[in-house]
């Protein structure tokens, strides 16, 4: 009895092309899934270390706006040395309003200079790039 190889024992050489073609397929699928496989892994670690620095900035955000707060009431005491409680903590408040208003306009001025959120060069390229197209296409 002639015995046969299995295909797994052959060379590249004398195995069918078809057969090359589906390992080579077959090993392809394998790595791009295990590359997603490593992709989201990755992701995985990112986003929990997004987190955490997310978390952190929060943080940080709360314990500055604590720290505004006792500077404003430092002001206020050190004002009270010269002058009325109330008249230093009148003055306090109304230089921290004009703060507000001014970098409220500041805030405005600058969405108004993003508004539209669209990406006005970007369109006004790709009408030029299609007009362009349109114009040689015609020719």
């Amino acid at each position: 009895m002639a015995t046969v190889d299995p295909p797994s024992h052959r060379s590249d050489a004398e195995q069918p092309v078809g057969e090359l073609v589906q390992r080579a397929s077959q090993q392809l699928s394998q790595l791009v899934r295990e590359e997603m496989r490593l992709a989201q892994a990755e992701m995985a670690q990112k986003a929990k270390r997004f987190g955490v620095g997310s978390g952190l900035f929060g943080g940080a955000g709360l314990v500055g706006a604590l720290a505004l707060q006792a500077l404003a009431a430092t002001v206020i005491a050190a004002l009270a040395l010269t002058l009325p409680v109330w008249v230093s903590a009148l003055i306090v408040t109304g230089a921290l309003a004009v703060i507000a208003v001014v970098l409220a306009l500041a805030a405005k001025r600058q969405i108004g200079k993003a508004a539209p959120p669209v990406p006005e060069q970007t369109i006004g390229s790709v009408k030029a790039d299609a007009a362009e197209i349109r114009e040689k296409a015609h020719r």
